[in-house]
Protein backbone atom coordinates (compact mmCIF):
# COMPACT_ATOMS: atom_id res chain seq x y z
CA UNK A 1 0.00 0.00 0.00
CA UNK A 2 1.22 3.53 -0.65
CA UNK A 3 2.42 5.85 2.03
CA UNK A 4 -0.07 8.53 3.03
CA UNK A 5 -0.10 11.75 1.07
CA UNK A 6 -1.08 15.16 2.31
CA UNK A 7 -4.74 15.58 1.45
CA UNK A 8 -4.74 19.18 0.39
CA UNK A 9 -6.07 20.65 -2.81
CA UNK A 10 -2.99 22.76 -3.49
CA UNK A 11 0.25 20.88 -2.99
CA UNK A 12 2.29 24.07 -2.67
CA UNK A 13 2.87 25.28 0.85
CA UNK A 14 1.57 28.74 1.70
CA UNK A 15 3.60 31.78 2.60
CA UNK A 16 7.33 31.92 3.06
CA UNK A 17 7.80 28.16 3.15
CA UNK A 18 6.33 27.83 -0.35
CA UNK A 19 8.58 30.62 -1.61
CA UNK A 20 11.63 28.88 -0.15
CA UNK A 21 10.73 25.62 -1.86
CA UNK A 22 10.23 27.42 -5.16
CA UNK A 23 13.63 29.10 -4.90
CA UNK A 24 15.29 25.82 -3.93
CA UNK A 25 13.73 24.03 -6.89
CA UNK A 26 14.84 26.77 -9.28
CA UNK A 27 18.38 26.71 -7.87
CA UNK A 28 18.67 22.94 -8.27
CA UNK A 29 17.27 23.02 -11.80
CA UNK A 30 19.58 25.88 -12.78
CA UNK A 31 22.56 24.00 -11.37
CA UNK A 32 21.67 20.93 -13.41
CA UNK A 33 21.23 22.96 -16.61
CA UNK A 34 24.63 24.57 -16.03
CA UNK A 35 26.39 21.20 -16.29
CA UNK A 36 28.05 20.04 -19.51
CA UNK A 37 25.89 17.64 -21.52
CA UNK A 38 28.09 14.63 -20.73
CA UNK A 39 27.83 15.35 -16.99
CA UNK A 40 24.04 15.66 -17.29
CA UNK A 41 23.82 12.24 -18.96
CA UNK A 42 26.04 10.72 -16.26
CA UNK A 43 23.89 12.23 -13.50
CA UNK A 44 20.69 10.97 -15.14
CA UNK A 45 22.10 7.43 -15.27
CA UNK A 46 22.88 7.60 -11.55
CA UNK A 47 19.42 9.02 -10.90
CA UNK A 48 17.71 6.10 -12.66
CA UNK A 49 19.67 3.61 -10.58
CA UNK A 50 18.94 5.38 -7.29
CA UNK A 51 15.26 5.91 -8.13
CA UNK A 52 14.75 2.18 -8.71
CA UNK A 53 16.46 1.34 -5.40
CA UNK A 54 14.47 4.02 -3.57
CA UNK A 55 11.11 2.84 -4.91
CA UNK A 56 11.87 -0.82 -4.18
CA UNK A 57 13.12 -0.11 -0.62
CA UNK A 58 16.45 -1.76 -1.40
CA UNK A 59 18.58 -2.50 1.69
CA UNK A 60 21.60 -0.75 0.14
CA UNK A 61 22.72 1.01 -3.03
CA UNK A 62 25.97 2.21 -4.56
CA UNK A 63 26.36 5.28 -6.77
CA UNK A 64 29.05 7.48 -8.30
CA UNK A 65 29.59 11.20 -8.18
CA UNK A 66 30.62 12.81 -11.50
CA UNK A 67 34.31 13.37 -12.17
CA UNK A 68 33.76 17.11 -12.55
CA UNK A 69 30.90 19.49 -11.89
CA UNK A 70 29.97 23.16 -12.28
CA UNK A 71 29.46 24.52 -8.77
CA UNK A 72 28.13 28.00 -9.61
CA UNK A 73 25.06 28.23 -11.82
CA UNK A 74 24.85 32.02 -11.61
CA UNK A 75 27.61 32.68 -14.18
CA UNK A 76 25.47 31.65 -17.16
CA UNK A 77 27.82 29.14 -18.78
CA UNK A 78 31.09 30.93 -17.91
CA UNK A 79 31.88 28.79 -14.88
CA UNK A 80 34.45 26.06 -15.46
CA UNK A 81 33.77 22.56 -14.12
CA UNK A 82 35.59 21.70 -10.90
CA UNK A 83 37.13 18.27 -10.42
CA UNK A 84 35.53 16.01 -7.82
CA UNK A 85 38.17 14.30 -5.63
CA UNK A 86 38.70 10.82 -7.06
CA UNK A 87 38.64 9.10 -3.67
CA UNK A 88 35.16 10.46 -2.91
CA UNK A 89 33.44 9.57 -6.17
CA UNK A 90 32.33 6.08 -5.13
CA UNK A 91 29.51 6.30 -2.60
CA UNK A 92 27.18 3.85 -0.86
CA UNK A 93 24.07 4.01 1.29
CA UNK A 94 23.12 1.17 3.61
CA UNK A 95 25.38 -1.05 5.71
CA UNK A 96 25.07 -4.39 7.46
CA UNK A 97 24.13 -2.56 10.65
CA UNK A 98 21.39 -0.71 8.77
CA UNK A 99 20.05 -3.99 7.44
CA UNK A 100 19.97 -5.51 10.90
CA UNK A 101 18.06 -2.49 12.18
CA UNK A 102 15.77 -2.72 9.11
CA UNK A 103 16.76 0.66 7.73
CA UNK A 104 16.50 0.77 3.94
CA UNK A 105 17.56 3.39 1.41
CA UNK A 106 14.54 5.54 2.22
CA UNK A 107 16.47 6.48 5.33
CA UNK A 108 20.10 5.78 4.50
CA UNK A 109 20.18 7.45 1.07
CA UNK A 110 18.58 10.64 2.35
CA UNK A 111 21.04 10.69 5.23
CA UNK A 112 24.06 10.07 2.99
CA UNK A 113 23.05 12.76 0.49
CA UNK A 114 22.48 15.25 3.31
CA UNK A 115 25.96 14.54 4.66
CA UNK A 116 27.51 15.03 1.23
CA UNK A 117 25.55 18.24 0.61
CA UNK A 118 27.12 19.68 3.77
CA UNK A 119 30.66 18.70 2.74
CA UNK A 120 33.16 21.59 2.79
CA UNK A 121 34.35 20.69 -0.72
CA UNK A 122 32.10 22.66 -3.11
CA UNK A 123 32.37 20.04 -5.89
CA UNK A 124 31.24 17.22 -3.60
CA UNK A 125 28.42 19.31 -2.17
CA UNK A 126 27.18 20.34 -5.62
CA UNK A 127 27.39 16.74 -6.88
CA UNK A 128 25.19 15.48 -4.02
CA UNK A 129 22.62 18.20 -4.66
CA UNK A 130 22.53 17.24 -8.32
CA UNK A 131 22.22 13.52 -7.56
CA UNK A 132 19.22 14.20 -5.30
CA UNK A 133 17.62 16.44 -7.91
CA UNK A 134 17.95 14.10 -10.89
CA UNK A 135 16.73 11.13 -8.84
CA UNK A 136 13.53 12.89 -7.74
CA UNK A 137 13.02 14.34 -11.21
CA UNK A 138 13.39 10.89 -12.81
CA UNK A 139 10.72 9.49 -10.48
CA UNK A 140 8.22 12.17 -11.46
CA UNK A 141 9.00 12.64 -15.15
CA UNK A 142 10.10 9.20 -16.34
CA UNK A 143 8.76 6.52 -13.98
CA UNK A 144 5.12 7.60 -14.31
CA UNK A 145 2.89 7.82 -17.40
CA UNK A 146 1.49 11.19 -18.36
CA UNK A 147 -2.26 11.56 -18.61
CA UNK A 148 -4.94 13.84 -19.96
CA UNK A 149 -5.59 17.41 -18.97
CA UNK A 150 -8.43 17.08 -16.45
CA UNK A 151 -10.45 19.18 -14.08
CA UNK A 152 -12.01 17.81 -10.91
CA UNK A 153 -14.60 19.40 -8.65
CA UNK A 154 -14.83 18.81 -4.91
CA UNK A 155 -18.03 17.31 -3.54
CA UNK A 156 -19.97 19.41 -1.06
CA UNK A 157 -18.18 19.58 2.28
CA UNK A 158 -14.93 18.13 0.90
CA UNK A 159 -11.54 19.67 0.11
CA UNK A 160 -10.06 17.17 -2.34
CA UNK A 161 -11.45 17.47 -5.90
CA UNK A 162 -12.54 13.99 -7.02
CA UNK A 163 -15.47 14.51 -9.40
CA UNK A 164 -14.37 14.86 -13.04
CA UNK A 165 -15.79 17.87 -14.83
CA UNK A 166 -16.76 17.23 -18.44
CA UNK A 167 -15.41 19.75 -20.96
CA UNK A 168 -17.13 18.25 -23.98
CA UNK A 169 -13.74 17.74 -25.62
CA UNK A 170 -12.82 14.33 -24.18
CA UNK A 171 -13.07 12.23 -27.39
CA UNK A 172 -9.73 12.01 -29.19
CA UNK A 173 -8.91 10.22 -32.41
CA UNK A 174 -7.21 6.85 -32.18
CA UNK A 175 -5.78 4.47 -34.79
CA UNK A 176 -7.64 1.31 -33.90
CA UNK A 177 -10.28 -1.06 -35.17
CA UNK A 178 -13.96 -0.39 -34.64
CA UNK A 179 -14.20 -3.66 -32.75
CA UNK A 180 -11.68 -2.30 -30.22
CA UNK A 181 -13.20 1.14 -29.86
CA UNK A 182 -16.40 3.09 -29.46
CA UNK A 183 -17.50 4.90 -32.62
CA UNK A 184 -19.00 8.28 -31.93
CA UNK A 185 -18.94 11.89 -33.05
CA UNK A 186 -17.79 14.27 -30.34
CA UNK A 187 -18.15 18.03 -30.18
CA UNK A 188 -14.46 18.51 -30.83
CA UNK A 189 -14.63 16.40 -34.03
CA UNK A 190 -18.10 17.36 -35.31
CA UNK A 191 -18.48 17.03 -39.06
CA UNK A 192 -15.26 15.08 -39.53
CA UNK A 193 -16.79 11.60 -39.69
CA UNK A 194 -16.65 8.66 -37.31
CA UNK A 195 -14.45 9.10 -34.24
CA UNK A 196 -12.66 6.04 -32.83
CA UNK A 197 -12.00 6.19 -29.10
CA UNK A 198 -10.60 3.29 -27.04
CA UNK A 199 -12.35 4.13 -23.75
CA UNK A 200 -15.94 4.69 -22.73
CA UNK A 201 -16.97 8.33 -22.14
CA UNK A 202 -17.00 7.88 -18.35
CA UNK A 203 -13.34 6.80 -18.40
CA UNK A 204 -12.17 9.57 -20.72
CA UNK A 205 -12.98 12.22 -18.14
CA UNK A 206 -10.17 10.95 -15.88
CA UNK A 207 -6.42 11.48 -15.94
CA UNK A 208 -5.52 7.92 -17.00
CA UNK A 209 -8.60 6.25 -18.55
CA UNK A 210 -6.91 2.85 -18.74
CA UNK A 211 -7.21 2.54 -14.96
CA UNK A 212 -10.86 3.54 -14.67
CA UNK A 213 -13.03 0.61 -13.54
CA UNK A 214 -16.33 2.27 -12.58
CA UNK A 215 -18.55 4.95 -14.06
CA UNK A 216 -20.33 7.66 -12.07
CA UNK A 217 -23.20 5.25 -11.30
CA UNK A 218 -20.82 2.64 -9.82
CA UNK A 219 -21.36 0.34 -12.81
CA UNK A 220 -18.29 -1.81 -13.35
CA UNK A 221 -16.54 -1.15 -16.68
CA UNK A 222 -14.10 -4.05 -16.58
CA UNK A 223 -14.71 -7.80 -16.79
CA UNK A 224 -14.10 -8.68 -13.13
CA UNK A 225 -13.68 -7.22 -9.67
CA UNK A 226 -10.10 -8.52 -9.63
CA UNK A 227 -9.23 -6.30 -12.59
CA UNK A 228 -10.86 -3.36 -10.82
CA UNK A 229 -8.72 -4.05 -7.75
CA UNK A 230 -5.63 -4.27 -9.98
CA UNK A 231 -6.45 -0.83 -11.39
CA UNK A 232 -6.70 0.56 -7.86
CA UNK A 233 -3.32 -0.99 -7.05
CA UNK A 234 -1.79 0.64 -10.15
CA UNK A 235 -3.07 4.05 -9.07
CA UNK A 236 -1.77 3.51 -5.54
CA UNK A 237 1.62 2.62 -6.96
CA UNK A 238 1.56 5.80 -9.06
CA UNK A 239 0.94 7.97 -6.01
CA UNK A 240 3.49 6.01 -3.99
CA UNK A 241 6.16 7.04 -6.50
CA UNK A 242 4.95 10.65 -6.28
CA UNK A 243 5.20 10.52 -2.50
CA UNK A 244 8.66 8.92 -2.66
CA UNK A 245 9.95 11.73 -4.88
CA UNK A 246 8.60 14.29 -2.43
CA UNK A 247 10.13 12.52 0.56
CA UNK A 248 13.53 12.53 -1.15
CA UNK A 249 13.35 16.13 -2.37
CA UNK A 250 10.54 18.16 -0.77
CA UNK A 251 11.03 21.04 -3.19
CA UNK A 252 9.96 18.78 -6.09
CA UNK A 253 6.34 19.74 -5.36
CA UNK A 254 7.14 23.00 -7.16
CA UNK A 255 7.69 21.03 -10.38
CA UNK A 256 4.78 21.50 -12.80
CA UNK A 257 4.86 17.84 -13.85
CA UNK A 258 4.66 16.79 -10.20
CA UNK A 259 1.65 19.04 -9.59
CA UNK A 260 -0.14 17.85 -12.74
CA UNK A 261 0.39 14.15 -12.07
CA UNK A 262 -0.42 14.36 -8.38
CA UNK A 263 -3.63 16.33 -9.01
CA UNK A 264 -4.76 14.07 -11.84
CA UNK A 265 -4.12 10.78 -10.06
CA UNK A 266 -5.17 11.77 -6.53
CA UNK A 267 -8.67 12.70 -7.68
CA UNK A 268 -8.95 9.58 -9.85
CA UNK A 269 -7.80 7.17 -7.14
CA UNK A 270 -10.15 8.53 -4.47
CA UNK A 271 -13.06 8.55 -6.92
CA UNK A 272 -12.44 4.98 -8.08
CA UNK A 273 -11.55 3.71 -4.60
CA UNK A 274 -14.86 4.92 -3.24
CA UNK A 275 -16.71 3.42 -6.21
CA UNK A 276 -15.03 0.06 -5.57
CA UNK A 277 -16.05 0.18 -1.90
CA UNK A 278 -19.66 1.01 -2.81
CA UNK A 279 -19.70 -1.79 -5.41
CA UNK A 280 -18.45 -4.28 -2.84
CA UNK A 281 -21.06 -3.00 -0.37
CA UNK A 282 -23.78 -3.77 -2.91
CA UNK A 283 -22.34 -7.26 -3.29
CA UNK A 284 -22.49 -7.68 0.50
CA UNK A 285 -26.13 -6.62 0.47
CA UNK A 286 -26.97 -9.22 -2.18
CA UNK A 287 -25.05 -11.91 -0.30
CA UNK A 288 -26.93 -11.17 2.94
CA UNK A 289 -30.28 -11.30 1.16
CA UNK A 290 -29.40 -14.59 -0.48
CA UNK A 291 -28.27 -16.17 2.78
CA UNK A 292 -31.36 -14.82 4.53
CA UNK A 293 -33.54 -16.51 1.92
CA UNK A 294 -31.63 -19.73 2.57
CA UNK A 295 -32.22 -19.38 6.35
CA UNK A 296 -28.47 -19.50 7.01
CA UNK A 297 -28.21 -16.31 9.10
CA UNK A 298 -29.99 -17.48 12.23
CA UNK A 299 -26.84 -18.00 14.28
CA UNK A 300 -25.49 -14.48 14.21
CA UNK A 301 -24.16 -12.01 11.66
CA UNK A 302 -21.19 -9.65 11.69
CA UNK A 303 -20.13 -7.45 8.82
CA UNK A 304 -16.82 -6.21 7.35
CA UNK A 305 -17.86 -3.11 5.44
CA UNK A 306 -15.22 -1.84 2.97
CA UNK A 307 -14.58 1.89 2.67
CA UNK A 308 -11.87 4.01 1.07
CA UNK A 309 -9.68 6.04 3.42
CA UNK A 310 -8.54 9.19 1.61
CA UNK A 311 -5.70 9.74 4.09
CA UNK A 312 -3.93 6.40 3.67
CA UNK A 313 -5.34 6.04 0.12
CA UNK A 314 -6.45 2.44 0.52
CA UNK A 315 -9.50 0.29 1.09
CA UNK A 316 -10.08 -0.37 4.78
CA UNK A 317 -12.63 -2.45 6.67
CA UNK A 318 -15.20 -1.25 9.20
CA UNK A 319 -16.22 -4.24 11.33
CA UNK A 320 -19.42 -4.33 13.37
CA UNK A 321 -21.90 -6.88 14.68
CA UNK A 322 -25.45 -6.99 13.35
CA UNK A 323 -26.74 -10.06 15.22
CA UNK A 324 -24.78 -11.51 18.18
CA UNK A 325 -23.75 -15.14 17.92
CA UNK A 326 -26.54 -17.45 19.04
CA UNK A 327 -29.81 -18.87 17.85
CA UNK A 328 -31.54 -15.65 16.84
CA UNK A 329 -33.81 -15.59 13.83
CA UNK A 330 -32.67 -13.11 11.19
CA UNK A 331 -35.00 -10.26 10.33
CA UNK A 332 -34.10 -7.27 8.07
CA UNK A 333 -34.83 -4.82 10.89
CA UNK A 334 -31.64 -5.97 12.65
CA UNK A 335 -29.54 -4.69 9.72
CA UNK A 336 -31.40 -1.37 9.68
CA UNK A 337 -30.91 -0.90 13.42
CA UNK A 338 -27.21 -1.85 13.26
CA UNK A 339 -26.63 0.56 10.37
CA UNK A 340 -28.22 3.40 12.31
CA UNK A 341 -26.17 2.62 15.42
CA UNK A 342 -22.94 2.50 13.41
CA UNK A 343 -23.77 5.81 11.76
CA UNK A 344 -23.97 7.41 15.17
CA UNK A 345 -20.59 5.93 16.16
CA UNK A 346 -18.84 6.91 12.92
CA UNK A 347 -20.20 10.45 13.11
CA UNK A 348 -18.33 10.89 16.42
CA UNK A 349 -15.17 9.02 15.46
CA UNK A 350 -12.28 11.48 15.17
CA UNK A 351 -10.01 8.95 13.46
CA UNK A 352 -11.73 9.60 10.14
CA UNK A 353 -11.15 12.63 7.96
CA UNK A 354 -14.28 14.62 7.21
CA UNK A 355 -14.53 13.29 3.65
CA UNK A 356 -13.83 9.66 4.66
CA UNK A 357 -16.47 9.91 7.39
CA UNK A 358 -18.97 11.24 4.86
CA UNK A 359 -18.17 8.36 2.48
CA UNK A 360 -18.54 5.69 5.20
CA UNK A 361 -21.77 7.21 6.50
CA UNK A 362 -23.20 7.09 2.98
CA UNK A 363 -22.33 3.39 2.73
CA UNK A 364 -24.00 2.65 6.06
CA UNK A 365 -27.05 4.57 4.86
CA UNK A 366 -27.01 2.50 1.66
CA UNK A 367 -26.89 -0.68 3.73
CA UNK A 368 -29.78 0.39 5.95
CA UNK A 369 -31.91 1.49 3.00
CA UNK A 370 -31.42 -1.87 1.28
CA UNK A 371 -33.06 -3.71 4.19
CA UNK A 372 -35.55 -1.08 5.24
CA UNK A 373 -37.69 -1.90 2.21
CA UNK A 374 -37.28 -5.63 2.94
CA UNK A 375 -38.43 -5.02 6.49
CA UNK A 376 -41.52 -3.26 5.31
Amino acid sequence: MPDPLTSTVNASSPGNHGDELRREYERRQALFEAQPAIVQRFLEAQGRQLADAFIEHAPSVRFMLPDRVVCDASRKGDAAPVAVPHETRSQAAGSLRDRLSRRDVHDTLRQRLSELEQHPDAAISASARLIRHVTATHMVHNMLPSGRSVTYAAAEGEEIPTIPVSTGLEPESAITAKTDAIVEEGQAEAGRGDLLVPYVPAARRFYLPQWVAFDDQDNILVSSIRIAQAHIASMQRFLYVIHAAHSLAPYILEDEEYLSKRYGMLGQLINQGRALARYQTQEIVQAIKQRAAEQSLNRGLSLDLPYFDDQSLEIKIHHFVIIPAGRIMFVPAFVVRAAIEEQAKVAQDTRFSQSTRKHLLAELQMLGNAFESSNE
